[in-house]
């Protein structure tokens, strides 16, 4: 069941649910929409258990005492393990086990981030229990894209031309990128255009800005600024847009991987896992957080013309961005 059908028909859960498909995105609406459905907030406390799969030791023992055990003042209990797909071999197949015998009245739910119908060695839950759970499918499509780049303009109260729209959900970005692109082009305050898009989206087409960010990230400031520097002597003017873009898209990798649980990326940004994951836990999630954020605003202030000098901007940004991954402030 994609995703969108899983919200708007609301099926029965019962014992098993696998959320698959390769959007951490939905996966995680998926999770809230599920324990909102099944447990009141303020039970939570006493009736949820939430295991890293990958972290957790003898993962199969964990799981099946938590799974096993008895509601407190609710009607079910439930147990989430994230990150099945990092898992290994053994460990899924001793949760595997304990899947198949979940007790009647409680619920475990398995992220297990594969397409559905991809082969791999071990076989994905959702194919090993085909019609024996609730399937919720979030990898993205066209229609998928579009639905979802229309919720995330009504949420930032933005409004887009109808290319804008289709170009987005055609694309084969994933739904981080597009969120990333909307929230900082809704910024400005104004419908976004297709040349909005084009020109001040976070999917930076020239590589010196990437490899910009990649050095701010990386902790070498220096040759950041000699990047940046000769982008602005080609452009004095635009090249802070492609910079900070860049910058808030490396921060947000190196957050997503800096959260509990060591967070997993987009399809499209796996190459840089063997970089950033080093960096993300050295760095950890309130420094990466910050540096994302500080780079929102240079980007906000740049498309809103709140600055005359961009390249003073880009400077002092990188400089504080630089000091604080030294300094592990």
């Amino acid at each position: 069941m994609k995703f969108y059908e899983f919200l708007d028909r609301g099926p029965k859960i019962d014992g098993l649910v696998i959320v698959e498909g390769d959007d951490a995105i939905l996966a995680q609406r998926a999770l809230d929409v599920v324990l909102d459905r099944l447990l009141p907030q303020d039970m939570r406390a006493l009736n949820c258990d939430v295991i890293e799969g990958p972290e957790a030791e003898n993962v199969g023992r964990a799981v099946g005492d938590a799974v096993n055990a008895m509601p407190f003042l609710a009607e079910r209990r439930v147990v989430v393990v994230r990150n099945c797909q990092r898992m290994r071999a053994q460990p899924r197949r001793d949760l595997w086990a304990v899947a198949e015998n979940v007790p009647a009245g409680n619920t475990l739910v398995l992220e297990d981030l594969f397409p559905p119908a991809k082969k791999t060695k071990p076989e994905p839950f959702g194919q090993l229990a085909g019609r024996k759970a609730l399937r919720i499918d979030t990898t993205p499509n066209a229609d998928v894209r579009e639905r979802f780049v229309r919720e995330t303009l009504e949420r930032l109260g933005a409004k887009a031309q109808p290319r804008v729209v289709a170009m987005l959900a055609d694309s084969e970005s994933d739904l981080g990128a597009i969120r990333n692109d909307l929230e900082k082009l809704a910024l400005a305050g104004r419908t976004i255009t297709a040349a909005d898009l084009e020109r001040e989206s976070l999917s930076v087409e020239d590589p010196k800005a990437w490899q910009y960010a990649a050095a701010v990230v990386e902790g070498r400031p220096a040759d950041a600024l000699a990047i940046a520097f000769d982008l602005f002597a080609n452009d004095p003017r635009g090249a802070a847009v492609p910079l900070a873009s860049a910058l808030a898209n490396e921060f947000a990798l190196l957050w997503e991987l800096a959260r509990p649980g060591g967070g997993d990326l987009p399809p499209r940004h796996r190459w840089r896992e063997r970089i950033l994951r080093p960096i993300a836990r050295r760095v950890g999630e309130r420094r990466a957080r910050y540096g994302y954020e500080s780079a929102v605003r240079g980007f906000e202030a740049v498309v809103t013309g709140r600055i005359d000098d961009p390249r003073t901007m880009i400077e002092l940004l990188t400089a504080d961005l630089g000091h604080r991954l030294a300094s592990g402030r």
